[in-house]
Formats: structure tokens, sequence, C-alpha cells
């Protein structure tokens, strides 16, 4: 009768609560579709490609200084740092699905007061008071609450793993793009070597028709003085590769005694990352900040869910078994024994507003994780996009600049046979080797152009120009994505 009574009561109460209780608001119309749906990355998400792509360069000191950067640049530890806090988060979400226990025992000596709170005999009297107890907790989480509080710290957690791989990608795209700036400032400084080396030449020869009366100190000092134009020009391409070395080191996360290490490199520019005639554009789906960007949508959808449930009962179940007496002593008799277990229901009735303001806090969360993925959506396609189309104008001008180098030396080499047979000018040969060392420093440009406008594309990406990567689904079982292709002409 007593418990049928209990019962009753408790419904009774819980009633009460629910009709007093704090409502939720009505929900907001969110977008129904996400930027990639539009443009070809709808599906399963596809996971980032792996390391290892700057092997194509067949460069021994390039993949050692990635490899390095990899293992010790700042950039990545903090990011890595970052993966462990939301991974510990996670774990912390995930205990509140589970059963707690706690023990706790103490031990207080104490004079109890002479007066009506403390009974005879132990009014006025010294004694020790004692207590142990164990109690156990369970939150049956009914709406969802604490679930979806996982799957929130599931969402930052995956988003904070894509963050490092996006930090990975782009450290090893900064180190390998540094390394083709040395490639290319050591190939200027060559040119320029070359180009002072031809100028002497011409000063002997014009030293020589000097000699032999054909020409006068003028074309001798006109000859002297471009040799300190190409010592000039080499100068300065050696102090941008110095540059260069100075970055490599700052990225693979060495001082300035790592300079010394880093030598010349032996890159092979013009066949390193080979770009297909057709790219699929689902290959942006891979991207880790598009990833990241998609899991920081599921984990503010997941904080809604939760910010919502809120507003309804918590249930959880509780449990307490102990003991407690006054006198130490008596803490090992039957009858200090204490037990008790039953439902803890808890229901918000008033608080001022902070449970919508939190839920309309939590919609807002979530429309500006859906704009923010949009956004890395639509710049990913762009800079894919830019990039191809970088490709094809620099093919383009590759074509016409091997041309114009062909004909500028076949012009330099016929000005220096007729400048020493006496048919030309010194300044007609002066005008071909000028427009010789132009066009190579240009074809220099070009082809490092080349290799680090494939570098971007393959970031742009997300790491690989293979369609179909480990782990990915295959575009064949999403006939929508296999339809949007970016094209690209042959290089």
């Amino acid at each position: 009768m007593r418990v049928k009574t209990l019962m009753r009561l408790g419904t009774l109460v819980g009633t009460l609560a629910f009709c007093g209780c704090v409502l939720p608001p009505k929900e907001t119309v969110h977008p129904e579709e996400l930027a990639s749906d539009g443009v070809g990355l709808a599906g399963a998400p596809v996971e980032p490609a792996a390391d290892g792509w700057w092997d194509s360069f067949k460069d021994p000191q390039l993949d050692r200084l990635i490899r390095l950067g990899l293992k010790d640049s700042p950039t990545l530890v903090d990011a890595k740092a970052r993966v462990s806090a939301a991974l510990a988060q996670t774990q912390t979400a995930q205990a509140g699905l589970k059963p707690t226990a706690n023990l706790d025992a103490s031990a207080l000596y104490q004079h109890a007061p002479e007066n009506y709170l403390i009974p005879p005999p132990l009014a006025g009297h010294t004694f020790w008071m004692g207590q142990a107890g164990a109690s156990l907790g369970w939150d049956l989480d009914f709406w969802g609450r604490q679930a979806a509080a996982v799957r929130r710290a599931q969402g930052l957690a995956e988003s904070a793993s894509f963050d490092e791989a996006n930090a990975r990608l782009m450290l090893a795209g900064a180190i390998t793009q540094a390394y083709i700036e040395l490639y290319r400032q050591d190939a200027l400084a060559d040119i320029a070597q070359r180009s002072e080396m031809q100028r002497q030449h011409i000063v002997d020869i014009t030293r020589r028709r000097v000699s032999a009366g054909l020409d006068t100190q003028l074309e001798i000092r006109e000859a002297e003085g471009q040799l300190p134009q190409a010592r000039v020009a080499r100068a300065q391409a050696q102090a941008a590769a110095e540059l260069a070395v100075h970055e490599l080191a700052t990225l693979t996360g060495q001082g300035a005694g790592a300079y010394a290490t880093i030598e010349r490199p032996v890159l092979q520019v013009d066949a390193a990352l080979p770009v297909p005639e057709v790219l699929p554009i689902n290959l942006l789906a891979r991207r880790p900040d598009v990833l990241s960007a998609r899991s920081m949508v599921q984990a503010a959808d997941a904080e809604r869910v939760a910010s919502k449930a809120a507003f309804y009962p918590d249930v959880s179940l509780r449990a307490i078994a102990g003991i407690g007496a006054f006198g130490l002593n008596n803490l090992v008799q039957w009858s200090a024994r204490g037990y008790g277990a039953g439902p803890l229901i808890s229901l918000p009735l008033f608080d001022g507003g902070r449970l919508k303001a939190q839920y309309r806090g939590s919609e807002a969360q979530l429309d500006a994780a859906i704009a923010g993925y949009n956004d890395t959506v639509l710049h990913a396609v762009e800079q894919t996009a830019d990039q191809i189309s970088r490709l094809d104008a620099l093919a383009r001008e590759r074509m016409d600049q091997q041309l114009t180098l062909e004909a500028t030396e076949a012009a330099y080499r016929l000005a220096e046979e007729r400048y020493r047979a006496g048919l030309a000018s010194y300044l007609s040969v002066l005008n071909a080797e000028t427009q010789v060392l132009s066009a190579r420093q240009s074809m220099v440009d070009i082809l490092a152009s080349q290799a680090v406008a494939r570098v971007t594309l393959l970031l742009a990406v997300g790491g690989s120009f293979d369609a179909r990567p480990a782990g990915a689904v295959a575009s064949a079982a999403h006939p929508e994505i296999s339809s949007h292709l970016l094209t690209r002409a042959s290089p």
C-alpha cells in the first residue's frame, strides 16, 4: 500500500512538473543541402590521401627534409596537441553514458555542545564520529542529451584530426615549394655564371681585335663593363638561394646549424607529379579542410540536439550503502549500516530564458558551421580550377618560350661568328647575348612555376591525383559524382 501511494505521488509530481516546465522553442529551418551536394561531392566522405607524393621528384634530400619537418615542426606538434585534447573531451563525454561509483569515508573528532541540538548522553562530551559509504549513479539519458554530447565531442575530435592532416599536407607542400625555389635560384645562378663566361669570352675576342687594330678601346671598355653585371646577377641568385635554405630550415624545425647541411637540389621538375587529363571533382571530398568542416557541421548539429534535450527531465538511478556511528568502535556493529536506492528526476521549471538562449546559440553555431563548410567547398573548387588554368597557361608559355630560346641562342652564335670575322659590331653581340640570358631565365622560371603549380594543384585536390585512394568509396557507386569533372588541356 505504501509503495502504491509513493508511485502515485511521484506520478502526480512528475505531471505537475512537466506542465510547468520550460518548453523548447520551435526549430528553425536549416539548409537541407550542403554546397558539396551541388558540385558533385555528395555521398560518403573520402579519406585523405597518404603521405609520400613528394617521392615523384626523386630527390632523397627533399624526402629527408619533409620527413624531418613532419616529425619536428612546431606547427604539427601544436596540431597533435589539439587532437589529444579533443580525444580527451570525447572520452569525458563517453563517461557520462556509463555508471559511476564513489567510495567516501570520514572520521571526525568533535566536542558536542550542551544544548538541545545534541541529546544526552553525547551533549557536552568529546567523541569520534565516523561514516563510510558507497554510492552508485547512472544517468539513463532518456532524451539522448548525453549521446548527443558524445557525438559532438567525436565530431570535434574528427575535425581536429583532419586539421592535423591538413597541417601535414600544407607543411609538406610548403617545404616542396621552398625546395623548388632553391632549385630555381641555383639554376638562375648557373645562367648568370654561364653568362659571365660568355662575356669573358667576348672580352678576350675584343682584346685580340684591338691588338689587331680592328677595334678601339671603346669596344674593349664596353665588353669589360658587362662582366660586373653578370656577377651581380649571380650574387643576387645566390642570395635568394640562401633565403630559400633559411626557409627550409625553419619549415623543418631546424636552426641555423642546418644551413650547411642543405645541398643543391637534384629535382626532376619536368617529370614530377604528372597531371592526368581529367580530374574527377570528388577528389575535393578528401581534402582535410573539407572533411574538417563537415565534421564541424556534425558536431554543431549534435550540440543543437543536446541543447534541445536539456529541456526534458533528466532521469537517473541512484543507490547508496554505508555505515555511520558515534564512536569508531560502533562502526563495525550491524546496526550502523544504512542503504537506499531509487530514481532521481530533475526538470527545469524556471531558468530566466537560459536554456532557450543556449538552444538559439546552438542553432546559430550550426548555421555558421554549414556556411563555413560551404565556403570551404566553394574555395576548394575555385583553387583547383585556378591551378588547372595556370597549368594550361604555363604549358603554352613553355612551348613559346622554347621556340624563343632556340631562336635567341642561334642568333647569338651567328652574332658571335660575325663579330669574330669583323662583319658585325660588338653591339649586335651584346644585344644577342642579352636576349639569350633573358630567354634562359624565363625558361627556368616557367619550369619552376610549372612544378609549383602542380604541387599547388595536388594540395588543392587533397594530396593525390589518384581518383580512387585507399579507403575511398569508388566514384562508380555514386553516378552523380563521376558526372562532375575538372578537365584540363594536355601539358
